[in-house]
């Protein structure tokens, strides 16, 4: 711990991201002294670079959040730079407070590792049981890389805390908007919003809209992980965050139709891919621990749309 502070301190990974933006934010992280190097301070695909900064600096605790993350357009179109990047910002990371000695690391993994034929009662046993959703593939197979790289940690150090946290999707303040780089509800928000601005009376959805997803508000995975690094021993190695049910596409599409005040018709286009029919975690582990995600998915979504008026919309 820094002699400078009584607070702990933590360092986190990707700190200018939705999810490292709402980790800040939230009022528990006044009980750390946080560390947030922005990628031109810190490359973390420079092992040399990690190395040197986590020596030098030596948190007491680390939340890896960073990543090169985007939808299914961008997963598709650069398979190579989500597989090879995402590898290298995971393995430096964690090989890095390795050797500088910090006992916790909270990895923030992705329901994307978990295998394509398996659409609902995704449990964390059953990561590796059969092949990926190729849409995605190659950045799940660099989150699976770095989940095992920390369970292969404790199992050389079981005194260290290197646990991996599995969110359900997510969206919220400070999310991506621009349809090249967006996820789902992001991007309707984007689609509903300019078609209301424009006066469209139709809206296009890719596919039927039957595939159903579950999206997390951001600000919850942040409660959650500001509640593991208060009580790392307490968790087990891998942890599904979520919120245990669903909805389909078609029912995101109305639902921030209705927050936005859109009334317009939807069309389907059923050549577009979808990726997985459903995606839905088992939370019984997180129950276990006793946490589950306080905001409603239309209150998420009425705050994830105030942010966007406020920072995006032209």
């Amino acid at each position: 711990m820094s002699q400078n502070t009584q607070k702990p301190v933590l360092l986190v990974t990707g700190a200018n991201g939705m999810v490292g933006q709402n980790i800040l934010a939230h009022p528990k992280a006044a009980e750390w002294q946080i560390q947030a190097p922005g990628s031109a301070e810190l490359d973390l695909r420079d092992r040399a670079a990690v190395d040197d900064w986590m020596r030098d600096h030596r948190p007491d605790a680390i939340v890896h959040a960073a990543g090169v993350v985007g939808g299914i357009h961008a997963n598709m179109a650069e398979p190579v730079r989500f597989l090879a990047d995402n590898t290298l910002i995971g393995v430096n990371v964690v090989t890095a407070a390795l050797a500088a000695g910090i006992p916790t690391l909270i990895n923030l993994g992705s329901s994307c590792i978990y295998p394509k034929d398996i659409g609902s009662g995704l449990r964390e046993d059953c990561i590796l049981t059969g092949p990926l959703e190729p849409t995605n593939e190659g950045y799940a197979l660099a989150k699976i890389t770095t989940m095992r790289l920390c369970e292969y940690a404790m199992r050389e150090n079981p005194d260290l805390n290197y646990k991996t946290l599995i969110p359900c999707n997510l969206y919220g303040r400070w999310d991506k908007f621009d349809p090249r780089h967006s996820h789902l509800v992001p991007a309707i928000i984007h689609k509903v919003h300019s078609a209301k601005q424009q006066g469209l009376s139709a809206v296009e959805i890719w596919g039927d809209g039957t595939a159903r997803r579950e999206f997390m508000y951001a600000g919850d995975l942040a409660d959650a992980v500001l509640r593991a690094l208060a009580d790392p021993a307490s968790l087990p190695d891998t942890l599904n965050i979520g919120l245990g049910h669903d909805h389909s596409i078609n029912d995101y599409y109305a639902i921030i139709a209705k927050v936005i005040g859109w009334d317009g018709q939807f069309t389907h286009d059923l050549t577009r891919p979808v990726g997985m029919k459903q995606k839905l975690l088992d939370i019984s582990a997180q129950t276990d621990w006793g946490w589950s995600a306080p905001t409603s998915l239309e209150d998420g979504i009425r705050a994830t749309y105030d942010f966007y008026l406020q920072e995006h919309s032209q």
